[in-house]
């Protein structure tokens, strides 16, 4: 597995448990890092997802309810919730990470994690929010 493929996941299981038990969990990030990060490299970028969207969660919530027809984001499922705040945190702070790499990501791991139809629901909203970024000078 990809290292960047391991840090979305480690992501996603700790934004998980910080969803659900709330703000106080982030805490425990160093340790959860050293028990499941493995690589340094992994562990790193796993970090900066975790940090990143955990600090951007209000604009990330608002741009994601903005594109989420009828949806609700405290109604989704916590799984889906999380896949798309960790890849649009991608589309909208990591200028390094090619937008089709973050979708790409963000449907497998709701494929993976979620349900099959998750794959389809994660790549509406996540396209929708790659479409409402400007596009960057090249």
């Amino acid at each position: 597995m990809k290292k960047r493929t391991r840090s979305r996941e480690l992501a996603l299981q700790f934004l998980y448990q910080v969803d659900l038990l709330g703000a106080d969990k982030m805490s425990d990030l160093t340790e959860f890092l050293r028990e499941e990060g493995g690589d340094p490299e992994t562990a790193q970028y796993a970090r900066v997802l975790i940090e990143g969207t955990h600090d951007s969660v209000s604009e990330i919530d608002a741009e994601i309810q903005a594109v989420a027809q009828n949806w609700q984001i405290e109604r989704m499922a916590v799984i889906d919730r999380n896949v798309l705040r960790i890849a649009a945190f991608e589309l909208l702070h990591c200028d390094e990470i090619p937008p089709k790499v973050a979708i790409n990501e963000g449907i497998e791991l709701g494929k993976r994690f979620s349900t099959q139809n998750s794959g389809a629901f994660i790549n509406g909203i996540l396209d929708k929010i790659k479409n409402r970024i400007p596009a960057k000078d090249a």
